[in-house]
């Protein structure tokens, strides 16, 4: 199994998350996005549309984390982060489709003039973080009040919900917006709790080094 993808990518720390979850080997080539890799030809002919991670597995080559996401947790062995039951499943895949329109646009207007064009050293546009504030704010209310009744986005287990919705709240904090969640005790909890989780940390390069 490859993956080709970035370390600070956002969609590409979801599978590492998985694939740290469950402990399994792979290699991992970088595709580095400011050299503009991910417009060359060779990642073109792997993503045609120059975006980041890919995994490929055989004669498979998949885009698109989510789908990544979907097939690593039902292929690779050990505790699966989908729930069996129908229901179960179902809600868990109405919070994914929650995290992908109505969470992570906002969330990543805030991150993209935050964060990475300072990175670059790009003035950030306000009213673009603005707008993006208001949209991320309104979806964290309502993760509040579903986080009040239950430990995890899609109920009493950690799912691949809760992984797609952690890369952008970390670099919420990253970008110096973290009051949007500490300022919601029951997003700031969960926070606390899959932000801790080792397979994160691997993900992240937190981890500490082996002995």
């Amino acid at each position: 199994m490859k993956i080709y993808g970035h370390p600070m990518s956002t969609c590409t720390r979801k599978v590492l998350a998985i694939l740290a979850e469950r402990k399994a080997n792979f290699d991992f080539e970088v595709v580095d996005l400011f050299k503009g890799e991910n417009r060359s030809a060779a990642h073109l002919a792997r993503q045609p549309f120059g975006q980041i991670p890919v995994l490929e597995e055989g004669d498979l080559r998949l885009y698109e984390s989510r789908a990544i996401l979907r097939y690593l947790d039902e292929v690779l062995p050990g505790h699966k982060l989908t729930p069996s039951d129908a229901k179960d499943r179902a809600i868990m895949e109405q919070w994914i489709s929650i995290e992908t329109s109505n969470f992570t646009t906002h969330a990543m207007k805030i991150i993209y003039e935050d964060l990475f064009k300072k990175m670059q050293g790009a003035p950030a546009d306000s009213t673009a973080i603005q707008a993006g504030t208001t949209g991320v704010s309104k979806a964290l209310d309502i993760l509040n009040h579903r986080l009040g009744e239950v430990a995890y986005i899609a109920g009493a287990d950690f799912t691949l919900a809760d992984i797609c919705y952690m890369p952008y709240v970390e670099y919420l904090f990253a970008a110096g917006h973290g009051d949007l969640i500490t300022s919601r005790a029951n997003v700031a909890a969960w926070w606390n709790r899959v932000s801790t989780r080792p397979s994160w940390l691997t993900a992240t390069g937190k981890a500490p080094a082996a002995a």
